[in-house]
């Protein structure tokens, strides 16, 4: 009797994935055609917009009626080869007459990441937490040019993080946030669960650097904290106890957070952002970064003109055109895509992610990115502009 027991509980064990993907492989597909900028690609993994493709995938969005999004050739921008070789296939090589052809076949577009390939990081022996010369990157005028076109053709317009952050120029980024009524700070942040550099390598090194030429060569940092980097070098840090209640940045939801994109009410975020201001008269938010500030945290955000509370989801719907901002490098998460082929696997969510460990943004993925990203793109195709 106990054999046929642990007969029975093997079998099941080993149906129930294999019947979440025929669900999935069942799932009828639905052709979106999403123009996906990400210059920031070291690897063919694409770390850098795996989130949105393993949303596209599972939901069985495709990139033609027959063919699904490949994560290492879907997009535009930088692609790695061997042996220290690349290919540059951003929009920069396209005319005007094809970019104005890219808007009229593209459904939306999703600007995951312009911060691009620095010298240090793709040639082999040199330190990557260095800073060094740009080989690639920043929101071009081919890119800017193509999202003046998908506005006006009342396309969907995505885009997150440093997309008008450094290395992009100035007029590039003033055109972006005149375009869509948005106005970065310069200054973008981090959560660090341990500023001792001894123990925490994650650290960049130019960003050390860059504190102790303001503070006399000193970094007196033990804790955990929020490291504040400026446009201009400048580097401020926000260190629990001293300056912090409460130093993980947290992301509240508000109504529309909550109910159309079925956000949680509170969510951390241990990741890059940037603080970014938003013209009401334009846009609304969706989500709040907060910062848990003390009275010497909120005194050392004013001195530079900061807030502890700032958009983290800036979306704007009407008829004339689609637009979201995401604050945080949100398409950046640590997911498996060969979870994107089992439907129903958000039940199993809890097995991908130990939240015991502040630093960790599996979570974030699936209680956060997955049902925003997911509601947006459902809500779109069901009435896209054909």
């Amino acid at each position: 009797m106990l054999k046929k027991w642990i007969a029975g509980i093997f079998i099941l064990i080993i149906s129930i994935p294999v019947l979440m993907w025929l669900a999935w492989l069942l799932t009828p597909k639905t052709n979106l055609v999403a123009a996906i900028i990400d210059k920031t690609v070291l690897t063919t993994a694409g770390q850098e917009h795996i989130s949105l493709n393993w949303i596209l995938n599972h939901e069985r969005l495709t990139k033609t009626p027959s063919r699904s999004y490949k994560i290492d050739r879907d997009y535009y921008g930088f692609f790695p080869l061997k042996n220290e070789k690349y290919q540059l296939k951003g929009l920069e090589r396209f005319s005007s007459a094809q970019l104005a052809q890219l808007s009229n076949d593209a459904d939306l577009v999703y600007v995951t990441d312009t911060y691009g390939i620095f010298n240090n990081e793709w040639y082999t022996g040199k330190n990557v937490s260095e800073r060094s010369g740009k080989l690639y990157g920043g929101l071009s005028k081919q890119d800017m040019q193509f999202l003046l076109l998908m506005k006006a053709r009342k396309k969907l317009i995505m885009a997150e993080f440093n997309t008008i952050g450094s290395p992009t120029d100035s007029t590039c980024r003033e055109t972006f946030e005149k375009t869509f009524g948005i106005k970065w700070s310069g200054w973008t942040a981090r959560f660090f669960d341990k500023l001792d550099t001894a123990a925490n390598k994650e650290i960049p090194r130019w960003l050390i650097n860059d504190y102790k030429k303001m503070h006399n060569n000193q970094w007196p940092f033990k804790n955990s904290g929020i490291a504040f980097v400026s446009l201009n070098d400048q580097v401020i840090i926000l260190e629990d106890k001293k300056h912090l209640i409460n130093p993980m940045p947290q992301i509240f939801s508000k109504k529309y957070g909550r109910e159309v994109l079925s956000l949680p009410a509170a969510m951390k975020y241990p990741f890059w952002f940037d603080v970014i201001n938003t013209d009401p008269q334009v846009n609304q938010t969706a989500a709040v970064f907060n910062l848990n500030v003390n009275r010497e945290g909120a005194a050392e955000l004013a001195k530079w003109g900061l807030p502890s509370i700032f958009p983290a989801v800036t979306y704007h719907k009407g008829s004339d055109y689609s637009f979201y901002y995401f604050s945080g490098d949100f398409c950046d998460n640590p997911v498996p895509l060969t979870a994107s082929y089992f439907k129903g696997i958000g039940v199993f969510k809890s097995f991908f992610y130990d939240e015991n460990d502040p630093s960790e943004r599996s979570s974030f993925f699936w209680k956060f990115y997955r049902p925003m990203v997911t509601n947006i793109l459902k809500e779109y195709s069901r009435t896209k502009v054909n």
